[in-house]
């Protein structure tokens, strides 16, 4: 049986879901990598580099830009924040419960749940310190790497941008949610960035590890689905 004539008779939900493993493998895999190098401090040049340009020369505690773009930049930065990333989720939940569907209420809470600890957990195993080559725009306290920020905002805005687009048949309209998601998570990637709180490897690791996680958590969501466990989504034209 040839590879084409096998890929034939698999339907599309199980293309779907095998591309789905295997962007969430590839995610891991790249976390793991570049964990390996961070330890090594292979990635210390790149780092430097990139936080410094985003800098004036002339002066490192002033990033580039007009004042009201750093002003920006931490409304920016709120969004991933752990404040608003809960208030934004207990939102989605209390409407999941209120249309009766609260084992997917219940798969939501789990998955940041679990992606809240997950951070905690690897930002305690990597123990990294912040930047130290530019003065903070932002007060932080806990260890650098993955960035929490870029990592649960992945989590979070990729979830919910996912649970949206599941209740839309029109294709244009799954694109602008998954793409309004993954817009808001790099906004917030960068922010961290430009104000000088994580190095930009941290932000990659987060970015990577929260869609592996966001990926994973689907995939179980729609596998408990199928077995009847979790209600299915809603369809409509919109």
């Amino acid at each position: 049986m040839t590879l084409s004539s096998l890929l034939a008779r698999i339907g599309f939900a199980e293309k779907s879901a095998l591309l789905t493993m295997a962007v969430a493998a590839t995610a891991f895999y790249v976390f793991s990598e570049l964990a390996d190098e961070v330890s090594e401090g292979e990635t210390r040049a790149f780092d430097e580099a990139v936080l410094l340009a985003f800098r004036n020369p002339q002066n490192l505690s002033d990033p580039l830009g007009p004042r009201w773009l750093e002003e920006m930049m931490r409304d920016f930065t709120a969004l991933g924040s752990f404040g608003v990333l809960t208030v934004l989720t207990l939102v989605v939940i209390g409407f999941l419960v209120l249309v009766r569907k609260r084992h997917a209420a219940l798969m939501v809470a789990g998955a940041v749940i679990g992606g809240v600890l997950a951070s905690h957990l690897l930002k305690w195993v990597f123990d990294r310190s912040r930047p130290d080559l530019v003065p903070h725009g932002a007060f932080v306290t806990s260890q650098s790497f993955p960035s929490g920020h870029a990592m649960l905002s992945a989590v979070v805005f990729l979830t919910l941008g996912a649970l949206l687009a599941r209740s839309q048949e029109n294709v244009r309209l799954k694109i602008y949610f998954l793409s309004i998601a993954a817009c808001l998570t790099v906004v917030v990637g960068i922010s961290r960035i430009y104000l000088g709180v994580h190095w930009p490897t941290d932000v990659i690791a987060g970015w990577v590890v929260g869609i592996g996680w966001a990926l994973l958590c689907w995939l179980t969501m729609l596998w408990l689905q199928g077995r009847g466990k979790v209600e299915p989504e809603s369809n409509n034209n919109g």
